[in-house]
């Protein structure tokens, strides 16, 4: 990593020096690399920290970098696609979706989940009065990348999607939400829509996400559709440093970046 002037430069200071530091990363260093303190890079770039640390500050928001608590600041890991509204629709637990099963519990839905339940093409599971009075299952279900939780999933399936699920010897955690899955793969997938929206981390998502909390997230809702309506719902709170929204001929698409923590 080389040095560079920068007292002539038009722009602010610290984004120039952001250039410079994002080129170095391409060329210098590897993916997980720890990089030099913040006293030996202002002192090769000729800057004050201040500088440095707002050009440290840009690249970890655009996902370059990543701070981990005891490591120091690394080289963020590459970027890994998911689709989102394309044509091809599937159950989540199918093969190779990239989740991983955490927990399941189940209970009376809120006011919140009977309203995305009832949401979308005329749910029979929650468009009637007796809906508050069904149990939904609660999965749990996190992706991580690189080792790194980059997205927290709940999944709220109704009881009447899967009735078979209580002939089912599952106990509590991760086994509890792959019987749940399984018994939801049974169902005719009709069709399925998805909604992206910007939101903020409540305070459980961020603890999962390594986040503050009321920090940025994507929101990827999906309905899953049987010919009786609504199946399940699932919220997807996603890093917001970790993705990046593109549009292609089969729709929206999330890819996920460089983790910034």
């Amino acid at each position: 990593m080389g040095t560079t002037q920068l007292e002539s430069v038009p722009e602010p200071k610290y984004w120039h020096l952001k250039t410079v530091l994002s080129e170095a990363l391409d060329h210098d260093f590897a993916v997980g690399e720890i990089l030099p303190n913040e006293r030996e890079l202002a002192a090769r770039f000729g800057v004050a920290r201040a500088t440095l640390r707002q050009a440290l500050e840009q690249l970890e928001l655009e996902g370059r970098l990543q701070r981990r608590r005891g490591v120091g600041t690394t080289v963020a890991p590459p970027r890994v696609g998911v689709a989102v509204g394309s044509a091809r629709h599937s159950w989540p637990g199918e093969s190779a979706d990239g989740w991983e099963a955490v927990d399941a519990a189940e209970a009376l839905p809120t006011a919140a989940v009977l309203k995305l339940l009832a949401a979308g093409s005329g749910s029979a599971a929650s468009g009637s009065a007796s809906a508050a009075d069904q149990p939904v299952h609660t999965v749990r279900r996190t992706r991580v990348t690189e080792g790194q939780v980059v997205a927290a999933e709940l999944l709220y399936v109704p009881a009447a999607s899967v009735p078979g699920l209580s002939a089912i010897d599952a106990p509590a955690g991760p086994a509890r939400a792959r019987a749940v899955l399984r018994e939801l793969q049974r169902l005719a997938l009709d069709g399925q829509d998805r909604s992206v929206e910007l939101g903020s981390a409540r305070a459980d998502d961020a603890k999962e996400l390594d986040r503050l909390p009321g920090a940025p997230v994507l929101l990827v809702t999906t309905r899953y559709f049987t010919a009786g309506g609504t199946a399940a719902v699932s919220v997807a709170t996603y890093r917001a440093d970790t993705c990046r929204l593109t549009f292609g001929d089969e729709g929206v698409e999330i890819t996920e970046t460089r983790v910034a923590s």
